[in-house]
């Protein structure tokens, strides 16, 4: 197996990192503090098409890889997590799904503005009474003439707030379950679509965040994604691509919190040595640095199978599960190795820690993760 990385993706991974070091780095401990959305640093990432990665260059994207993607995800996410899982919401659960489900209408109206960054998606599946089992949701898209009326509340809707367009999934036919959900791309213009005040969030503040109410919220008939009752399959492929992007910011949230120990332990001085030279403080670091390498290899195979084709469902549960443990495990131990200085939010790890958690929920908890694992050693 060729682990090395092309020309062209280290070269993705290079320049990635120099922006993000550069233009993100410098402004994320206020992005985080005053809860504030980067619009900027969003527009600057899609003037240079990581917004639209894997949208072919037809439809206005990059026509990147998804190797290249995770790459850029990490390089981003280790500067602030929060512009991290805003970039991937965009390319992972908007333009993948546009891409391959939508006609060539909608995906010549959607597509090149937002993998330019001129307009932003969200992705509408979670409810109240339905997160983990969208074969649970409640909200429904009842057939009126030429069109479809929407009624139902969402859940934990990244980028709702700021929004142009939403992928929303709905019940078609309530009585056939998971057969019974289409999906479809409303703009957020829309009458009857609306949001509820920001969630408060113990991390990733900047990426906003609300609940999405849709009260007879109607929508031309062309405006569903896919064939009816394809919004199971439809989400399910989503989230597949987008557990790629959470294990990609996962990993980049573990190697800023790493990658601040090391810094931290060469300076610090107790009983006259660097903390650096205690092993204490060394076997801490050691294991750091091989569970990140571990989940980085996870998701570089995952997003590897991707781009071959064929099905990678086990392989991103993989990589999402190990990897978000991973940045919980790092971020933990990271704010050890800084001891009080760590507990203080004048020091990074402190919000790496707080970020890092979100990573075992969304785009399908750990529990969850560990079931389609499961299913698919199973199913081999």
């Amino acid at each position: 197996m060729d682990l090395e990385l092309t020309p062209e993706q280290k070269m993705i991974q290079q320049t990635t990192r120099d922006l993000a070091t550069r233009e993100i780095l410098p402004h994320a401990a206020a992005i985080d503090r005053e809860h504030r959305f980067p619009s900027q640093i969003v527009a600057k990432l899609g003037e240079l098409g990581m917004m639209g990665m894997m949208v072919p260059q037809a439809w206005g994207g990059a026509g990147l890889d998804a190797v290249s993607y995770a790459l850029a995800v990490e390089e981003v996410s280790r500067a602030c997590a929060a512009t991290g899982v805003i970039m991937s919401v965009n390319n992972s659960l908007v333009c993948g799904p546009i891409l391959k489900h939508g006609t060539d209408e909608q995906r010549r109206a959607w597509l090149p503005d937002l993998a330019s960054g001129r307009k932003l998606g969200c992705f509408a599946l979670s409810e109240p009474e339905a997160g983990s089992d969208p074969r649970a949701l409640r909200t429904t898209a009842r057939r009126d003439g030429g069109r479809f009326i929407l009624d139902g509340t969402k859940n934990f809707i990244t980028n709702g707030p700021v929004a142009n367009l939403a992928v929303v999934m709905a019940a078609t036919d309530p009585t056939a379950g998971a057969k019974g959900i289409s999906a479809f791309l409303v703009d957020a213009r829309t009458p009857g679509l609306s949001f509820g005040p920001l969630d408060r969030k113990l991390g990733i503040r900047g990426a906003h965040s609300a609940q999405m109410f849709l009260t007879e919220c109607a929508v031309p008939e062309d405006a569903m994604l896919g064939a009816p009752g394809d919004g199971y399959k439809i989400a399910l492929g989503a989230l597949d691509s987008g557990r790629i992007g959470i294990a990609a910011q996962a990993l980049g949230i573990a190697r800023a919190a790493y990658e601040e120990s090391i810094r931290y332990s060469l300076q610090r001085k107790t009983f006259g040595h660097a903390i650096a030279h205690h092993q204490a403080i060394q076997f801490k670091l050691a294991d750091m640095c091989t569970e990140i390498d571990a989940a980085r290899m996870l998701l570089w195979r995952a997003a590897s199978k991707k781009d071959q084709g064929g099905r990678y469902t086990g392989e991103a549960a993989m990589a999402k599960l190990l990897a978000s443990e991973v940045a919980n495990r790092v971020a933990k131990e990271a704010v050890q190795v800084f001891g009080g200085y760590g507990y203080l939010e004048d020091f990074p790890v402190e919000r790496h820690y707080r970020d890092a958690k979100i990573t075992e929920i969304y785009e399908g908890t750990s529990e969850i993760q560990r079931l389609v694992i499961a299913r698919h050693v199973l199913e081999a």
